[in-house]
């Protein structure tokens, strides 16, 4: 939101701010939901009262990959599309340690424990420990859940 507080007050309303995101449905199945919002009431203090909101179902055009923020302009306004959202939170990724991020890059890229362990210059048993927490944390049993469901939820 700091793109629209930085806004001069007369092109709050010439601005589309669209993000998508994964929601799981009443079956059970994550969709990917694209969130389109054009402001319509705002003070002068820039606090927002009233958007109008569209959400649509984009699960067939893009199934996996991280969220994208744009701010679209309206009437001659320049658009910003897929805008670097650095507090971007995803849960199970931020239950994982700074090393288990690692870690879970590697086996993502296939990599095996002994690999691992001799890349980072540590024990192949606390590569297996890293292991087993990981996949606990990310719910799941095994390495190739693992990694689709790093790769679905954005974490790597």
């Amino acid at each position: 939101m700091t793109f629209l507080r930085n806004l001069p007050y007369e092109k709050l309303g010439k601005y589309k701010i669209q993000y998508d995101f994964r929601i799981k449905n009443a079956d059970g199945e994550y969709v990917r939901i694209l969130h389109q919002a054009i402001l319509i009431h705002y003070d002068e203090y820039k606090n927002f009262y009233r958007s109008l909101a569209l959400h649509t179902n984009i699960s067939h055009i893009k199934k996996s990959g991280t969220p994208c923020l744009s701010f679209i302009g309206l009437e001659e306004e320049p658009s910003y599309i897929n805008v670097e959202t650095p507090n971007t939170i995803t849960t199970a990724q931020n239950n994982f340690t700074p090393r288990e991020r690692t870690i879970l890059k590697m086996i993502v890229e296939g990599k095996s424990s002994e690999k691992i362990a001799t890349e980072l210059f540590i024990s192949l048993h606390t590569v297996n420990t890293h292991r087993k927490n990981i996949l606990f944390k990310a719910a799941v049993r095994t390495p190739l859940d693992l990694t689709r469901k790093a790769l679905n939820e954005g974490w790597v």
